[in-house]
């Protein structure tokens, strides 16, 4: 459904621009150049609507209409990825280990690169524990 909403706004926004980029000016004639408008309107002449006129208003308004459904369809998508918070796992209860010594290594898991949209696989790798920085001493 998105997919189909979005290649017509995209195909909107082409005919759109190709539309309004056909249009004349209303001013486009040498006397206009100038100021000589006469005594018209602030706007200049209101003419009848020509086809490119009636096309650039239906234009306009499927891109709104389309503009309007795609940001609906991606506000109440149900199926976005989760937060971190629900993605973190039970507190452990129990038993909590010592920090580990300095120099000595604590094996973490890491996962290898996404290849083709699908996850590779946990690797442990053992990590030097570098030793805690020395307090600042407070200044009086």
């Amino acid at each position: 459904m998105v997919l189909l909403i979005t290649v017509i706004h995209v195909i909107v926004c082409l005919i759109l621009v190709v539309v309004v980029l056909l249009q004349s000016g209303k001013a486009a004639d040498l006397a206009g150049a100038f100021g000589g408008m006469g005594s018209q309107t602030v706007f200049g002449p209101r003419g009848s609507a020509t086809v490119l006129s009636k096309a650039t208003t239906i234009s306009a308004i499927l891109f709104m209409l389309t503009s309007m459904t795609l940001s609906i369809l991606a506000t109440r998508g149900g199926s976005g990825t989760p937060d971190i918070l629900k993605k973190t796992g039970a507190p452990v209860t129990g038993q909590q280990s010592a920090p580990p010594a300095p120099g000595s290594t604590v094996p973490i898991q890491v996962q290898t690169g996404i290849d083709g949209g699908k996850a590779g696989e946990v690797q442990t790798i053992p990590v030097p524990v570098s030793p805690a920085p020395a307090p600042t001493p407070e200044k009086k």
